[in-house]
């Protein structure tokens, strides 16, 4: 029988040695969610505009919400808004769609020469292109209303890096767990609906009380945000020791996940 390594190493040598495979099998991923529509691409443009106006328009409209900054804008609501969900739709769409992957994709798993274990790098260059269109779509309305952002907005593509370590951990994990317990999609979509509200996204960490405000901390999408929003928005330095931790803590998530993926892969052909 086959066997594959788990070795850390693996993880990036498999990544540059298919790295033309999963660069196509990304850009048919993206053309092919918008083939046959009559706005094509244009729609990745268009579905965060859509979303951005209905979140301002709920929560600093009708809840009348506000960020406390001292400026209380809606505009300001929007763009501090917006800088939480550029971090969230990424981990979202990645970890949403993991459980189905293998399952998804029985062609390939019938094929003993084709690397299973690039699908998840597949999605995630998917998430990044959207990602992508998403700092575009921010970046022009900040452009709009304010000017330019903060110089320290050139340090955005730094907090991408654990944020990109634990969503691949959590995809290798969850694909193939997938392929054995079909429960865990709809498990992973309650998860991660929840996790929305419980990630500072629509409101800042302060308003929290402080006997929870150590569990909202205990999810590391709330460093992450409170670090992007940081940097496009308020020109705040990263806080090294905390993106230390999370890059080490991501970064074994990582590799866990993949130890997983790569020692239960073995028996996916006679599930799927």
């Amino acid at each position: 029988m086959q066997s594959f390594s788990i070795a850390p190493a693996t993880m990036l040598s498999k990544l540059w040695f298919h790295r033309r495979l999963i660069f196509n099998l990304t850009r048919r991923e993206v053309v092919g969610r918008y083939r046959g529509s009559v706005l094509g691409l244009l729609w990745s443009f268009f579905n965060p505009i859509f979303m951005l106006a209905v979140y301002t328009f709920v929560f600093s409209v009708v809840l009348n919400a506000k960020w406390g900054t001292g400026g209380g804008s809606k505009a300001e609501f929007a763009l501090i808004l917006f800088a939480g969900l550029l971090v969230f739709n990424l981990f979202a769409e990645c970890v949403s769609r993991a459980p189905g992957l293998i399952l998804s994709n029985p062609s390939y798993v019938k094929k003993v020469v084709f690397p299973l274990e690039i699908l998840p790098w597949v999605i995630l260059g998917s998430a990044l292109f959207h990602l992508a269109v998403s700092v575009s779509v921010w970046l022009l309305f900040s452009l709009w209303v304010y000017g330019l952002p903060p110089l320290t907005a050139l340090l955005f593509p730094l907090m991408l890096l654990p944020l990109i370590l634990l969503v691949m951990g959590l995809s290798w994990f969850l694909a193939a767990l997938g392929v054995y317990l079909r429960d865990v999609a709809q498990i992973v979509g309650i998860v991660v609906t929840a996790l929305m509200f419980l990630t500072p996204i629509f409101y800042p960490v302060s308003i929290v009380p402080e006997d929870f405000r150590r569990l909202i901390y205990l999810n590391p999408l709330t460093f992450i945000v409170d670090q992007v929003r940081s940097l496009l928005i308020f020109g705040g330095g990263l806080d090294l020791s905390g993106y230390a931790l999370l890059c080490a803590g991501s970064l074994l998530v990582c590799w866990l996940g993949f130890a997983w993926f790569q020692l239960t892969r073995k028996g996916f052909a006679d599930v799927v």
